[in-house]
């Protein structure tokens, strides 16, 4: 009897050990987010620090705003980390997430060939800028992908009264992919584009591309983090997703994103909440 108990403690023991380790390996978290934090570079960056911090890993899915907002929406995300204000509003108003923070924000620019047939170099007006781009028929590449860069250009053509439908398949080309391979085509074609500067600063491949409309208040880019809500989806890690949280929005987190820099240019700006 003696023998069949301390085989069944042990038994328990090496249960118990084995499911302590398999907690322990299992501190992953799943961030949807845009490709913007993981082509400019920031995630690369940011995420070694936050597990070195708080011991919890994170597997990024970089897609378009509306692409992780869906992920987050399906349950198959356990934080959304994106930038596109109306959209965040519309997936807390469904209840989708618990609360939304400020994070951080930097702008986009209107990029395009030196040579720049539409002549908008300089001018600070965005709306003006797109009117002479739709003028001379340049070509303009739009990454017609839904992401939170995406809507934010519809927002601006529709600013310039400037009617994208009979444009389509001519100067201006929808490309249904990342700011990355956007920025490739661009430089490839000699064509406009919008882009956020932080993978602007981040892009080697640039060619004849230049930054040529900047500085217009409409360009602010804000980005916001949310936890999926664990009440509409059981399986969301929500003590782990809002420690990813608390440690963005913290003064550890806010420094180590104002710390990070290409060719001495900081990339991101942060704004959370004090």
């Amino acid at each position: 009897m003696k023998r069949i108990m301390t085989q069944r403690i042990m038994t328990l023991a090496a249960v118990l050990l084995w499911s302590t380790i398999a907690f322990a390996q299992d501190r992953t978290i799943t961030v949807a987010s845009t490709t913007s934090t993981e082509q400019s570079g920031l995630f690369g960056y940011l995420l070694p620090l936050f597990s070195k911090a708080g011991g919890i890993d994170v597997k990024v899915v970089a897609v378009g705003t509306g692409q992780a907002l869906d992920i987050g929406r399906r349950g198959d995300a356990d934080v959304v980390f994106v930038h596109d204000r109306p959209a965040e509003d519309k997936f807390m108003s469904e209840g989708q997430g618990v609360k939304r923070f400020d994070v951080m924000y930097n702008d986009f620019v209107i990029v395009g060939p030196k040579g720049d047939p539409a002549k908008i170099a300089g001018g600070k007006d965005v709306a003006e800028a797109l009117r002479k781009i739709a003028a001379a028929k340049a070509p303009f590449i739009s990454r017609g992908d839904k992401s939170g860069t995406h809507a934010a250009e519809l927002r601006l053509w529709k600013e310039a009264g400037v009617d994208l439908g009979a444009a389509k398949d001519g100067w201006y080309r929808e490309i249904g992919q990342g700011m990355g391979p956007a920025l490739n085509m661009a430089s490839s074609s000699n064509a406009y584009l919008l882009s956020d500067r932080g993978t602007w600063l981040s892009f080697k491949n640039r060619g004849e591309l230049a930054v040529l409309t900047e500085g217009d208040k409409r360009l602010f880019n804000q980005y916001g983090v949310m936890l999926v809500n664990p009440a509409k989806h059981a399986n969301v890690k929500a003590q782990d997703g809002q420690a990813f949280i608390d440690w963005l929005i913290s003064p550890k987190g806010q420094e180590a994103i104002a710390g990070y820099k290409v060719g001495g240019e900081q990339l991101f700006f942060p704004n959370a909440p004090n």
